[in-house]
């Protein structure tokens, strides 16, 4: 056993991991295979683990890819997991995947982001949703939270924004929780300190604001999840929305990918985008 004078290193980072998932040093020996003295003397830095020892207990812990790789380096050892640019011939398998999969959708909309909800690609329905925004949000790098909730984006025509803005928060805060991503948390202070609208639609009932000639009474559809209810066009289109990732992903890029669609709610929503 290798005995290392100083208390940095990879230990402290492996302590912050266990912590954030609330488990004993025992409890991770056990997941891990080894011993509750071992996880101690590396968290404490009298030892230093293997290579083989770091990535197991980062696998245990669920440690996003780019921090094993931080795990890693910060043990002396060299990353084990590429970053390839998306645009780059090394993924170009996934890149045409993931164009394929934008074209089919249509013409309901879909977005590809990275982990802190950068815009990497997007379909012709998400254009339509987009229209009439400022030029100064639709320039790149386009941030998917950014255009939602900003009081000139997306924002003032959701008409159950307060549920929908909730849950995006959210949705932000679970990451947050179980992520060490300073890009996702700027990401997140920024949106969370955006205004809501005046009178914003009944603090959570769902249903629109008046003007503008919608319709104004509850929706009658029994939606089974919470619905992102958009006036456009001077009609109100309701989606639900869906998300996926790559499962066993061995890139950092393809493994913070996600591919959110919007599924139509309600006959309207659906019969309208056919129509377009």
């Amino acid at each position: 056993m290798t005995t290392v004078a100083t208390r940095t290193g990879v230990g402290p980072l492996l302590r912050e991991w266990r912590e954030r998932r609330r488990l004993s040093q025992l409890e991770l020996a056990l997941r891990a295979d080894s011993s509750a003295r071992h996880i101690s003397f590396v968290e404490t830095g009298r030892s230093r683990p293997s290579e083989e020892l770091v990535l197991r207990l980062a696998d245990r812990l669920d440690v996003p890819m780019r921090e094993r790789n931080a795990l890693l380096l910060a043990a002396g050892y060299a990353p084990r997991y590429s970053e390839s640019p998306l645009d780059g011939p090394e993924l170009g398998p996934v890149r045409e995947g993931v164009e394929r999969l934008l074209a089919g959708y249509e013409p309901y909309p879909a977005v590809v982001v990275d982990g802190s909800y950068t815009v990497l690609a997007a379909n012709r329905g998400i254009t339509m949703l987009l229209a009439g925004l400022p030029e100064r949000l639709l320039t790149p790098p386009l941030n998917a939270m950014r255009i939602t909730l900003h009081p000139e984006g997306l924002a003032p025509r959701i008409l159950n924004l307060r549920e929908w803005r909730g849950h995006l928060l959210a949705q932000m805060e679970r990451q947050l929780a179980l992520l060490r991503s300073e890009p996702l948390r700027r990401v997140y202070e920024e949106v969370a300190a955006y205004p809501l609208p005046e009178g914003d639609g009944a603090a959570g009932s769902g249903q629109p604001r008046g003007g503008g000639g919608l319709d104004e009474a509850a929706t009658p559809y029994p939606y089974v999840a919470l619905p992102l209810r958009i006036a456009h066009d001077g009609r109100v289109l309701s989606f639900i929305s869906s998300i996926s990732t790559f499962n066993t992903p061995l890139d950092v890029t393809v493994a913070e990918l996600a591919i959110e669609t919007l599924l139509p709610a309600d006959p309207e929503t659906a019969e309208y985008l056919r129509g377009l």
